[in-house]
């Protein structure tokens, strides 16, 4: 029996925005993109004739008053909020970009909104999608790894500031740096994968030994490059911590956007009968013990494709009603919490409560 096709709109067409397209029209059994809109019209046009668009918008707000039900939000991070929430109040279905808004507070009102729609709310963490923290989580869940008592995650990029001088780069625009770009998704599959939804408190700093002089930063590329040396670059390109959850387990990491290192990505789950790096770009490995020897797994991983193609099957099953949002709307809300408690400490010098 076929599945019933839902409208999709697009808010937001820029890099991930065409991501999010893309996505779609590989889901189009699914559903239908019936709109999309941005502030340049360009952008519009040429996405709108790439998947045979028809409704074509400038103003969300006038798309968000189209027969569409579900909209992905991909604006920049100071309109999360505002269009959000505009289109739960339209009662559309929501695919809501990372990180979930600027900070906590934000989110929460966020979160309200969901709940007084009664429409689906799904954060965009696409790294869930990943076959191997989709096989690591059910071996933890099933008791395989016993206890976990310790989280090293880490995303350093060598030279990986994106758009400096641009809104990436202005906290007023943008909330700060690696921390909410990229270590929101670290956080997020740390938590997720492990089941550790309770940080309790951080020990943090940040450092800007690369922003601080636009000028003087030497990289090979840029993401939404190239500089603008007449903007704003006050955000921090490293951030290092502990987070402990209780006296239960720890969370320790490296984000950063640049830093003299070679590139590094992982995430490491340690517990009691068993161990595994993650997202390392190889061979999923689970370090454990038999009853007489140290053994290693090699467990079987699904191929689950495209991690976005993913992420939209998912979103469109829980707007029909046949599952729960895969990345929900209060587990962002915890998320948000944590970063702002790590900015927050690295502030203050000291360790604080979340």
């Amino acid at each position: 029996m076929s599945k019933r096709r839902i409208k999709v709109g697009i808010i937001g067409l820029g890099a991930i925005g065409s991501i999010h397209a893309d996505a779609y029209a590989a889901n189009s059994n699914e559903c239908e993109i019936a709109a999309v809109c941005d502030v340049m019209p360009e952008r519009v046009e040429a996405v709108a004739k790439k998947y045979n668009v028809a409704g074509r918008f400038t103003d969300y707000r006038k798309l968000l008053r189209s027969d569409v039900q579900a909209v992905s939000v991909c604006v920049g991070n100071t309109l999360h909020r505002p269009v959000s929430i505009a289109a739960l109040r339209a009662k559309k279905h929501v695919l809501l970009e990372k990180p979930m808004a600027m900070n906590a507070r934000e989110a929460a009102l966020i979160l309200d909104a969901s709940r007084n729609s009664r429409r689906v709310l799904q954060i965009a963490m696409v790294n869930r999608q990943h076959g191997d923290a989709k096989v690591v989580r059910r071996m933890i869940q099933d008791g395989v790894f016993g206890s976990i008592y310790h989280i090293r995650a880490v995303l350093i990029r060598r030279r990986g500031i994106p758009g400096m001088g641009g809104w990436f780069t202005n906290k007023a625009q943008s909330g700060g740096g690696p921390l909410i770009d990229i270590g929101v998704h670290w956080f997020d599959l740390a938590m997720h994968v492990s089941g550790l939804w309770n940080p309790t408190s951080v020990s943090a700093m940040t450092y800007d030994a690369f922003a601080r002089d636009m000028r003087a930063y030497k990289y090979v590329s840029m993401w939404a490059g190239p500089p603008r040396l007449d903007g704003v670059c006050n955000v921090e390109d490293y951030a290092t911590g502990l987070v402990r959850f209780g006296k239960k387990a720890t969370l320790s990491f490296e984000i950063a956007w640049a830093a003299n290192q070679p590139d590094q990505s992982h995430l490491d789950i340690l517990g009691e009968k068993a161990g595994v790096r993650l997202l390392d770009n190889a061979p999923l490995r689970i370090f454990t013990e038999t009853k007489t020897n140290v053994a290693d797994l090699s467990p079987l991983v699904p191929d689950v494709g495209n991690r976005f193609h993913a992420q939209a099957r998912t979103f469109l099953a829980a707007c029909r009603g046949e599952c729960p949002p895969f990345a929900t709307a209060a587990e962002g809300v915890v998320n948000m919490k944590l970063i702002d408690a790590v900015y927050r400490s690295a502030k203050a010098g000291r360790e604080v409560e979340i």
